[in-house]
């Protein structure tokens, strides 16, 4: 795996990890928390994700889209990360892309690491040049994970 095919941004949020991990697993709530203002809402998937979970949203970036995606990591209140395609037939030609979140207990908190993984992507020259606009929304992805942990 190339170190493009790789980005990350950390922040350590004033909470413990379970209170983080109890937002990320629950798919109903990733509106809630995306920064990248592309998550419309959740569909077909369970309350909690867990190992082997799949759940689809629906999506807006210019249009409307969905994605499907399946849990392929899952360790509780430390780390989870999904694998986002294009549904159905589509899948084969887009998609492919890892969302993952680290959480590691630290002084004050909760060190919490988003990593966009694009190693298995379908459309890799596709999504490359989004590399810098990823990274801004994932930022915004913690700092909303910091304001719904920490005001509840």
């Amino acid at each position: 795996m190339a170190e493009s095919d790789t980005a990350s941004v950390e922040r350590v949020i004033a909470a413990p990890p379970a209170a983080i991990f109890a937002l990320l697993a629950d798919p109903r709530r990733h509106r809630d928390f995306d920064g990248s203002g592309t998550v419309r809402s959740a569909k077909k998937m369970p309350d909690t994700l867990s190992l082997g979970s799949t759940f689809g949203m629906s999506m807006r970036l210019g249009v409307p889209y969905s994605m499907q995606s399946t849990v392929i990591e899952f360790e509780p209140d430390r780390r989870i990360a999904w694998q986002t395609f294009a549904p159905g037939r589509a899948r084969m030609l887009a998609g492919g892309r890892i969302w993952r979140y680290e959480l590691e207990p630290v002084e004050g908190g909760t060190l919490v690491r988003e990593t966009w993984d694009i190693s298995q992507e379908k459309l890799k020259a596709a999504v490359v040049p989004l590399r810098g606009k990823t990274i801004e929304g994932m930022t915004k992805t913690l700092e909303r994970l910091e304001t719904l942990v920490t005001e509840a």
